[in-house]
């Protein structure tokens, strides 16, 4: 892979990292992901203002746009929910992970990317961190875990909505714009009352830390949109995840204290991320 999608892979992962970190902090979390989609909606909105016409260049492009905001509406609730049950480190590897062997083989059967056998090694690896992380979780944190897994769907599946788009057509700040568009009216609604006063409450007691989220959240998937428009989908995501590890160095600096199992499941899902990605001879 050329340096500069690398390099942007990287920052978004670095980017993303950081957003969950934020939100893992703040008192109510699920409260905390609808404020990060909102803000991040508008931001979105804000880059796709000074993107090139045609925004989204076929019905396809525009039609894949929107199911990837169904996608990202169902990532939105289930890290909310995930993030609340569980430890940053455990939710965030798992959500990440999971994707990764989700993603590889449907991008093999949908974008003809390769199949190797040091890929299919690296799939193993994942799967071993995995499960090191999942097990003693699942403990004390089961319905944690159970999120983690439904959100590695959810990012599976807008994953290959987004790439498809670009394929199609769609320029990647208009692409993520809409996608969230999509995903917040549901994410309002299932919020509930309750949960939309805490979420105003939050906005007016935090707005600074709610904001930056929402902006690293918005410039992380907007420069891995400009990274997946010019490499291939199981590389771009694989690549993208070894976030896990910035995620477990941020769980330290919140005050979390992962398991030694749960920091070697991770390392063992960034090992295998970079053994999916690696180039074909």
């Amino acid at each position: 892979m050329p340096a500069g999608p690398l390099a942007l892979i990287l920052l978004s992962a670095l980017l993303h990292a950081g957003w969950n970190a934020l939100v893992k902090r703040l008192p109510d979390t699920r409260a905390a992901t609808v404020g990060v989609l909102l803000g991040a909606t508008v931001f979105a909105a804000a880059a796709a203002l000074h993107a090139d016409a045609p925004w989204f260049a076929t019905p396809r492009a525009l039609l894949l746009g929107c199911l990837a905001g169904a996608f990202e509406g169902a990532y939105f609730i289930t890290l909310g929910a995930a993030l609340a049950r569980s430890s940053l480190g455990v939710a965030y590897t798992i959500a990440r992970g999971g994707a990764i062997l989700l993603v590889w083989p449907l991008s093999v059967a949908l974008f003809a990317e390769p199949l190797t056998p040091l890929g299919a090694l690296g799939a193993g690896v994942i799967l071993g961190g995995l499960v090191m992380c999942a097990l003693p979780a699942m403990r004390g944190a089961g319905s944690g875990v159970l999120f983690a897994v439904l959100c590695a769907a959810s990012i599976a599946g807008y994953h290959l909505c987004y790439k498809a788009a670009l394929a199609a057509g769609a320029r990647p700040a208009p692409l993520f714009a809409l996608s969230l568009a999509v995903a917040l009216p549901p994410n309002v609604v299932l919020l509930g009352a309750q949960r939309r006063r805490a979420l105003v409450a939050l906005f007016r007691a935090r707005p600074l830390v709610v904001g930056l989220a929402g902006l690293l959240c918005t410039a992380s998937f907007v420069v891995f949109l400009g990274a997946l428009g010019s490499a291939g989908a199981g590389a771009v995501l694989t690549l993208r995840n070894t976030s896990v590890l910035f995620a477990q160095g941020f769980a330290l600096v919140i005050g979390e204290r992962p398991r030694r199992v749960e920091v070697a499941g991770a390392a063992l899902v960034a090992v295998g991320a970079a053994l999916l990605g690696w180039p074909p001879r």
